[in-house]
């Protein structure tokens, strides 16, 4: 079976910068797993594994604009660094969630000086070519649940590896649409069935 929309695909990866750099690889015997043609990964892999099959390695470079985007100049501000009340010592690469009127935004630090912090609300890997080799291990017909839901459910659970029945895994209660454990912590699937 090819790659193309509605297919589910698990992939060995390892992502590169352009210096080669390693800066993120799936684990031995742990596959990324997603469905295709949903926005799961980035648009320019994504559209660089249509056709292929399982057993099949890609090279891909993947500019910024199919990527994590170009770097916005306008995301990156300086703010008091009383604005961090109960943080000892701030810290080059630290990473904080800001509350704007869009709502919650990653932002990491990027310089620290006397009085000031500047913040970085562009994603890390936001104006960088990254350079992805890929080993497809697994190409599948989605399940209607799963192209209703946008998402994989491995394991016939949402979370990965989860109960019968497509049951929401190692939760005892389904409120509000998630998974949630005997703690009230959500599993981390967020899907509805």
């Amino acid at each position: 079976m090819q790659i193309a929309d509605g297919t589910v695909v698990a992939m060995d990866y390892e992502l590169k910068d352009d210096e080669g750099t390693l800066l993120d690889q799936s684990q031995p015997g742990q596959p990324l797993t997603y469905l295709h043609g949903h926005k799961n990964i980035i648009p320019g892999l994504e559209a660089s594994l249509v056709g292929k099959a399982a057993g099949e390695t890609v090279e891909v470079r993947v500019a910024p604009e199919d990527g994590y985007g170009v770097t916005n100049p306008s995301l990156e501000q300086v703010v008091p660094r009383d604005r961090f009340q109960g943080v000892e010592s701030l810290e080059v690469g630290m990473q904080f969630q800001a509350n704007t009127e869009q709502g919650p935004v990653s932002v990491r630090v990027v310089k620290v000086d006397d009085d000031d912090v500047t913040v970085d609300g562009n994603h890390p890997l936001a104006g960088k070519h990254l350079n992805f080799n890929v080993t497809v291990q697994e190409v599948r017909t989605a399940t209607e649940e799963e192209i209703a839901h946008g998402h994989t459910h491995l394991g016939g659970g949402c979370c990965g590896g989860g109960s019968e029945g497509g049951e929401c895994c190692n939760s005892e209660e389904k409120a509000e649409g998630e998974c949630r454990s005997s703690g009230g912590e959500s599993s981390g699937c967020g899907c509805s069935h």
